[in-house]
């Protein structure tokens, strides 16, 4: 590798400009926790979050020089530096930690405090920028044009074209507004059911529906037309292959996890009971598997990857150069030692100074393996799940070996599982905004700073985020089935207990290996068999749209680029807005009036009371979908907004 000495930045390094001020930490701080809760509710729901850079960043200039009359680049860099570590902490969190409030509702015990749950957040997403600034050097500036890292130039571009002004906000503030008045009305009112289920009689075993929801549109057109396929052909093979065929074969057997017979089950609770007492298993095979086989595919970049940031590592730290200053690598070495101490210190992380000693040694490994990643897919395909699950499956083994096993066992082996998480997610955002830095002349030494920001307040906020919607609707629900963290649960009690149906979780394997030899990406094409139907059809309309986009005809190419960035602006304040309302009407669940009710209920019954028709079934799944067809056409409508300004 050699290094670019031909790349200038926007913001030359002899040039100071305001950067780490209050304006921007505040700002930062304030957008880290909204899209931090934002995305541990769209996460908990849909299993998926989405990237929070873009976003911030077009909010700060919304903000910064519309409001505030000012007009500096790097501040509005350093908003969404700040802002972004909100969701990356709260991915890691949202995909382990809420198995602990499941247990604790099983075993009749307390779930982990705020305290602890803030602690294990700061640890991993400390961890995972103190893992990655060493970094920096190989994989930023002398990688440069081999390594794109597309969400940080897009970010990077997205700031330099705010620069001729901040017209883009609107577009984001206006998804984020009709999103959380449609949210308010389906899910605060009730005026029609945000999910519609239809049942197949006649092909007895399948149903098909749709969760008709702001978010999930956005998030399949942010994913594009494949990864929402790849999802949607996931469900079609659970719902229309794989229940008829257990319903068909099964009839009056009584197969293992349920008691009774399968056609009793079908009676009394149609596709969903099948869904999830079988596919359920079947599609946690098929995701741990391709979790696997995707480390196994990236195990040659892995080592690649591993011995060159060695190579690189501390190059770079003492420079007089702004634009080439690092934290002084002694900080580093000093934070990730008190940091491994307070690992072993923590009581919900039940383990001795070696065990704290290797998580770091394993932590710094997947931070290295997630920051090149993300500069090869990007933050969106990292494969931070396969990580997890392969640090769940050594840590269960390795804990059971020991002796350690039981609750206190299973406990340590998803608060590890969850530092872990953590430290990928963490590291791959904090690359990416490194990235957009480099291309902006950012002062690398204050984007990390306002990265630890970040991570310290949406690791305070979180544990409030997870108690509130525990308590408003209780993990594993309809409302927040937290598919991650139930999958996590699931591996770890199977490892610790053997008490999965391992014959279903084997179809799901192999069903992982015959898509991986097809050549179809097997990640997304699992987790869409995991998923209800009902999360991967909407997001597929997503994709369809942006397909529409891309195929529109009498454009230029540029055009055409200008929309799809319309499109993405607009999603990213769709799945926003949705966050935002469901933390809102988590907030008036709690609320009581009475002893048997609450604020939720008592706004939530009042317009179906006022018009019976709203109440019944069948009308009110008309109305769902036909919202939702209005919504779509207003995220086709906002593509094509101001075409010609832009």
């Amino acid at each position: 590798m050699s290094e670019n000495n031909d790349f200038k930045p926007f913001v030359p390094a002899n040039k100071t400009l305001p950067e780490f001020t209050a304006t921007s930490i505040i700002l930062g701080v304030v957008l880290a926790v909204v899209f931090g809760g934002a995305n541990a509710y769209l996460g908990l729901r849909v299993g998926m979050t989405v990237s929070a850079s873009i976003p911030a960043a077009v909010i700060s200039m919304g903000i910064i020089r519309k409001i505030l009359k000012k007009d500096s680049i790097l501040e509005n860099n350093m908003v969404q530096t700040i802002g972004s570590a909100g969701e990356s902490v709260a991915a890691g969190t949202i995909f382990t930690l809420p198995a602990l409030f499941l247990w604790a509702k099983e075993w009749g015990t307390n779930a982990p405090s705020l305290i602890e749950i803030a602690v294990i957040a700061f640890i991993g997403g400390a961890l995972g920028i103190l893992f990655m600034v060493p970094l920096r050097k190989a994989l930023i500036v002398q990688e440069h044009g081999t390594l794109p890292y597309p969400e940080g130039k897009a970010c990077a571009e997205v700031l330099m074209a705010g620069e001729e002004g901040g017209d883009k906000a609107t577009t984001v503030f206006a998804g984020l507004g009709i999103a959380a008045l449609y949210k308010f009305i389906t899910d605060g009112l009730k005026v029609f059911p945000s999910e519609v289920h239809y049942e197949i009689p006649v092909y007895k075993g399948s149903g098909i529906g749709m969760d008709v929801l702001p978010a999930l549109l956005g998030v399949g057109y942010i994913c594009g037309p494949k990864i929402s396929s790849y999802l949607f052909c996931g469900g079609i093979l659970g719902w229309f292959v794989l229940m008829p065929l257990i319903l068909l074969f099964g009839a009056d057997i009584i197969l293992f996890p349920v008691d009774i017979p399968i056609s009793q089950l079908y009676a009394e609770k149609g596709s969903f009971g099948i869904w999830s007492n079988y596919i359920k298993y079947i599609g946690a095979g098929a995701v741990a598997c391709g979790g696997v086989l995707s480390l196994i595919k990236s195990f040659p970049l892995i080592v690649k990857t591993f011995a060159e940031a060695l190579k690189g590592f501390g190059k770079g730290q003492v420079s007089n150069e702004r634009t080439n200053q690092d934290l002084n690598i002694k900080v580093i070495l000093a934070g990730i030692v008190v940091l491994a101490l307070a690992i072993w210190l923590v009581p919900v992380i039940p383990i001795n100074l070696f065990g704290a000693f290797l998580i770091v040694i394993f932590g710094f490994f997947f931070a290295t393996v997630s920051s090149r990643m993300v500069g090869l897919v990007g933050s969106s395909n990292n494969p931070v799940s396969g990580m997890t699950i392969a640090t769940l499956l050594v840590a269960s083994i390795a804990l059971k070996a020991t002796g350690m096993v039981g609750q206190a066992g299973m406990t340590a082996a998803i608060a590890i599982g969850g530092v872990i998480c953590i430290v990928a997610a963490i590291a791959g955002d904090t690359s990416q905004d490194l990235k957009t830095g480099y291309i902006l002349g950012a002062t690398p030494r204050k984007q990390q700073i306002g990265e630890l920001v970040g991570v310290l307040a949406s690791a305070i906020a979180i544990g409030g985020v997870l108690y509130l919607l525990d308590r408003a609707w209780g993990y594993g629900s309809t409302e927040l089935s937290a598919p991650q963290a139930t999958l996590m649960k699931m591996i770890v009690e199977g490892v610790m207990g053997g008490n999965l149906p391992w014959s279903l979780v084997g179809v799901g394997a192999f069903i992982a290996i015959i898509v991986e030899i097809l050549g179809i990406p097997v990640l997304p094409f699992a987790i869409g068999l995991y998923l209800p139907i009902h999360l991967s059809t909407p997001m597929m309309v997503g994709g369809l749209v942006k397909v529409f986009v891309e195929k529109k005809k009498n454009l230029s190419e540029k055009e055409k680029k200008d929309a799809d960035a319309n499109g993405i602006l607009y999603s990213s304040g769709l799945i926003a807005g949705e966050g935002l309302v469901g933390i809102l009407l988590a907030v008036l669940a709690i609320i009581p009036i009475g002893e048997d009710s609450n604020v939720g209920e008592m706004i939530g019954g009042f317009l179906p009371n006022l018009i019976p028709a709203l109440s019944n079934a069948h009308v009110g799944n008309i109305v769902g979908l036909a919202a939702f067809a209005l919504l779509a056409l207003s995220l086709w409508k906002f593509c094509f907004r101001k075409m010609k300004k832009l």
